[in-house]
């Protein structure tokens, strides 16, 4: 496989340089900085806005789909961000075996496919192995931000958060709720609340 530079020329788009070794994030970004990550990134709405917003973070952004991510990337590239990275690859995956150890600030994961048929719900990213994965990702005070509609996802991931005793609920702080993504704006043009958790790393 072609080995990686810190960017694809004059993209934003990570080549993976092996999918089973943890990646050199020294080898992503400019510089070194606290990393927040957000798994389903969708067209980057709320990614490109967020790392704009915070220049003395890193970003990178966790699709399967190509189209998304080129998005993503045209995003980042119009605002002139060199604290963001897209990579394709499947979410869980990508937190268990290749982000490293402790790396992360904070996990984002907002408006994942709820799988509502109930035979169809163990396929959901925040089952009861999340916490204990997220838990292996994030520093010590690391945070998971979770935004989803659909109400039997929501009452899921507050379950499997509150039976995880290395997690405490906290606030969502407004300057993130007020950045939404791509699917929010749409719910909330259709009357279509948005439901928000924090859990804190602590154990």
């Amino acid at each position: 496989m072609e080995s990686a530079s810190c960017h694809l020329e004059s993209s934003l788009l990570y080549r993976l340089p092996s999918i089973v070794d943890r990646l050199d994030l020294s080898r992503m970004f400019v510089q070194a900085q606290p990393l927040h990550v957000e798994l389903g990134s969708g067209d980057g709405s709320f990614l490109a806005q967020f790392a704009r917003k915070n220049p003395d973070r890193n970003f990178i952004g966790i699709e399967r789909l190509l189209g998304r991510l080129r998005k993503l990337d045209r995003k980042g590239r119009r605002l002139g961000l060199t604290n963001l990275a897209g990579l394709r690859i499947e979410c869980a995956y990508f937190l268990e075996y290749l982000l490293p150890p402790e790396s992360a600030e904070a996990i984002h994961v907002y408006f994942p496919d709820p799988w509502p048929k109930r035979k169809h719900a163990r396929n959901r990213l925040v089952g009861e192995r999340f916490p204990s994965i997220a838990r292996m990702a994030l520093q010590m005070g690391g945070v998971v931000y979770l935004r989803t509609d659909h109400v039997g996802y929501f009452e899921q991931m507050q379950e499997v958060f509150l039976t995880a005793p290395q997690f405490e609920l906290m606030e969502t702080p407004e300057e993130l709720r007020t950045v939404v993504t791509d699917f929010e704006a749409e719910f909330l043009l259709r009357g279509i609340p948005s439901n928000h958790a924090a859990y804190k790393r602590v154990a």
